[in-house]
């Protein structure tokens, strides 16, 4: 991916270690129908310098990878999108977070557009992404880009995305991009 993307409010660009804090935020807020591993442990795992060394550990987004969303004015970070690898033999997924004093500006959709038309540019013809069933906000951002739902569930049905575990439906949506150079 370029080194950032640029919209009319928000800049999307490598994380920064200092920004440690904002990603700690963003696990901490998180819903907890999340699953476990993705959310902060008994023993405050992951730390703020547990994730300060992910970041430094972060080669520069080439093809996929999760940029900062910076809002332009205030200069401050919000949250995460980009591309991540999905499934073997797949196209990548869209995956974005916010900061929940973010939600309901249209950052999200505004984010995530700009890593789409950056997707659609350099030639993937389709993207996916995943969402849990009862993520209303998430599958709203989805429908305003134009991903429709596969009807299959995301993940092995027999492990934690699948129909019934504990943590709901992980449902799977899809984006058809075209041909390159289209």
């Amino acid at each position: 991916m370029h080194d950032v993307l640029e919209t009319d409010r928000l800049l999307l660009r490598p994380w920064r270690a200092e920004e440690a804090p904002v990603l700690r935020a963003l696990w901490a807020e998180r819903d907890p129908r999340v699953p476990a591993r993705r959310r902060i442990d008994a023993q405050g795992r992951p730390t703020v310098a547990d994730l300060a060394d992910r970041i430094r550990a972060m080669p520069t987004p080439d093809r996929t990878g999760l940029y900062a969303v910076e809002r332009r004015v205030e200069g401050d970070v919000v949250g995460a999108c980009g591309l991540v690898e999905g499934e073997p033999g797949r196209s990548p997924e869209l995956a974005y977070e916010l900061l929940r004093r973010a939600w309901a500006e249209g950052y999200a959709t505004e984010a995530a557009r700009a890593v789409v038309t950056w997707a659609r540019a350099v030639g993937h013809e389709r993207l996916w992404a995943s969402v849990w069933a009862w993520n209303t906000p998430s599958l709203r951002v989805l429908d305003r880009l134009g991903f429709v739902d596969t009807g299959e569930p995301a993940g092995d049905p027999r492990s934690e995305h699948g129909q019934g575990h504990e943590h709901g439906a992980n449902l799977l949506l899809t984006l058809a991009l075209g041909p390159p150079g289209r």
